[in-house]
Order: structure tokens, then C-alpha cells, then sequence
């Protein structure tokens, strides 16, 4: 089921370490995930929350710039609710509620959406993004 808001848009919620994909592997995310089809990004306020905490107190470094870097493209998304839960199980539960695919690059969320029967956008190859859904 693929979930479209008002507009028409197809629905994507982005997760801390997708939101830091263009600064650690130069890709366009929003460019690829228009690609794809998806025009309406999502970011749960705790995702928000995990990337202050990373551009505050990660090591100097490629996170601590790669959080910052998020943060600023977190302000073309839609924020959604509050930085007092686990962002995974934010996503988890957004996405279940909403219908909204999930881009994340994280193994062991990818398998819970997969398990739930959430269409998971991931990396690919460090080049360009893909779409995936696995029923189990």
C-alpha cells in the first residue's frame, strides 16, 4: 500500500542515518527519493533529537559534521511528534499508523520493517537510493 497525503505525495520517514547520507556519501537523498516517487518526507521529532545529541557530542569529526549537515536538511521535512521516545520505535509506529515507507540504512530496523510488511528505502552500493518490500 502505497500512502499519499493530500497533495498526492508518496510518504517516506527518514531516520537519523538517512538524514546523513549526503554529507558521508555525497548522494542527493531528497533528489533520489523524488526518484522513487517520494515528494513528502516525514522526520520524527527523537530522529531530531539523536542528531542534536550526535552534532553535540560525537567525536570531532565526519558524524559530528555529518549530524550538522542533517540538521539542516531535516528543516525541508515535515517534523512529527515529540524527543521524548526511541526514534526507532517512533519510526516503527509512524510508519505502522501512517502506511509511509521508512529510508533507513539500519540492519536491524530494515528486518522489523521488513517482518511488518513496511516498504524500507535504503542506500544502495553508495551511489543512489532503492525501494524495498518484503512480505513475511
Amino acid at each position: 500500500m502505497t500512502v499519499k497525503n493530500d497533495s498526492g505525495s508518496i510518504k517516506v520517514i527518514l531516520d537519523t542515518n538517512a538524514l546523513m547520507v549526503p554529507e558521508q556519501f555525497g548522494v542527493d537523498i531528497f533528489g533520489e527519493l523524488l526518484r522513487l516517487g517520494y515528494a513528502h518526507w516525514i522526520v520524527p521529532a527523537s530522529v531530531l533529537g539523536e542528531l542534536r545529541s550526535l552534532a553535540r557530542n560525537a567525536d570531532k569529526g565526519r558524524d559530528k559534521t555529518a549530524a550538522k549537515v542533517a540538521l539542516g536538511l531535516a528543516k525541508s521535512c515535515e517534523e512529527i511528534g515529540e524527543d521524548n521516545f526511541n526514534a526507532d520505535m517512533a519510526i516503527e509506529q509512524l510508519a505502522q499508523k501512517t502506511g509511509a515507507a521508512v529510508f533507513t540504512n539500519d540492519k536491524a530496523l530494515k528486518k522489523r520493517l521488513f517482518s511488518k510488511g513496511i516498504t524500507v528505502v535504503y542506500l544502495r552500493q553508495g551511489r543512489y537510493l532503492e525501494a524495498t518490500k518484503k512480505e513475511y
